[in-house]
């Protein structure tokens, strides 16, 4: 047996299939024939979509907020976790916080992130997100 040619009979029969679905027996599955409901992913593979979100983020914001780069690395971290939690649409609508980072004003963006309902639903996050704007 090779694995590759398994692993083709296999995408042949389960299909591959990009988003979540129930299969015909009620079970959360997604791409070739993975069970969440019963097996749920392993931690190496969590950290793998981590890290591909995290990329995703990351070219999020350099399309959208070129100069993100240009603030310091406890900022950049929490813009990015922000992107990360809210996505580059929602993020986008914080206006002022946006306008006082790109002016390196920590001290406003963290007012105006903590000025939220965002602020509001996350909790401690948005404590711990507002204090790396300050840095």
């Amino acid at each position: 047996m090779t694995r590759e040619q398994l692993y083709a009979d296999l995408e042949r029969d389960e299909g591959l299939r990009l988003m979540p679905y129930t299969d015909t027996v009620g079970k959360l599955t997604i791409g070739v024939g993975r069970n969440l409901s019963d097996n749920g992913i392993g931690h190496a593979e969590a950290l793998m979509l981590l890290k591909n979100d995290v990329a995703g983020v990351e070219a999020d914001l350099d399309r959208a907020l070129p100069w993100w780069r240009e603030l310091t690395p406890e900022q950049q971290r929490g813009l990015a976790n922000m992107c990360f939690n809210l996505g580059i649409t929602r993020l986008l609508k914080f206006e002022k916080m946006l306008a006082a980072l790109h002016r390196h004003d920590g001290q406003t963006a963290a007012v105006e992130a903590l000025d939220s309902t965002w602020a509001k639903q996350v909790g401690a996050r948005a404590g711990r997100i507002s204090k790396l704007f300050i840095g």
